[in-house]
């Protein structure tokens, strides 16, 4: 129950944050969907969310909350970074979010897609002398 008021508030938050960018860009801004500083975004994202994913593969045994680890820390940063520019540190974009948004969701599907090659549902191994553990593999000879 309480994770589900937390991910709601979350939520509103988000949304009001989303209104009060959308309402800045159209102010005027010129913003291009495909701009430089996109790939920037989309990029970073990836890379935060894959290493957020590695991280929880430290603390957590499920591939759920892994991906829930790195699709937070990613979303954080981002909402953070439109956040600050908001403040009046720089051009605040929703289609700057938008890329966040689509570089986490990659960064996490590849995240996952390793783990899912590296990793070991059942306790067991396909190869006697190979285990995994949190996304590493462990030889045992």
């Amino acid at each position: 129950m309480r994770r589900t008021r937390v991910a709601c508030a979350l939520a509103l938050l988000l949304c009001a944050g989303a209104a009060r960018v959308a309402r800045a860009q159209g102010q005027g801004n010129d913003d291009d969907w495909l701009g430089r500083d996109k790939a920037g975004h989309f990029v970073a994202s990836v890379a935060v969310a894959a290493g957020g994913y590695g991280l929880g593969a430290l603390v957590w045994d499920g591939r759920g909350a892994r991906a829930l680890s790195g699709a937070s820390l990613a979303l954080a940063a981002g909402i953070g970074k439109e956040l600050y520019d908001l403040g009046g540190h720089g051009d605040p974009s929703l289609r700057d979010l938008t890329w966040d948004v689509a570089g986490t969701l990659t960064g996490v599907a590849l995240a996952w897609a390793i783990d899912r090659l590296l990793g070991d549902d059942d306790g067991g191994s396909e190869n006697p002398g190979a285990a995994s553990r949190g996304g590493v593999v462990v030889f045992h000879f």
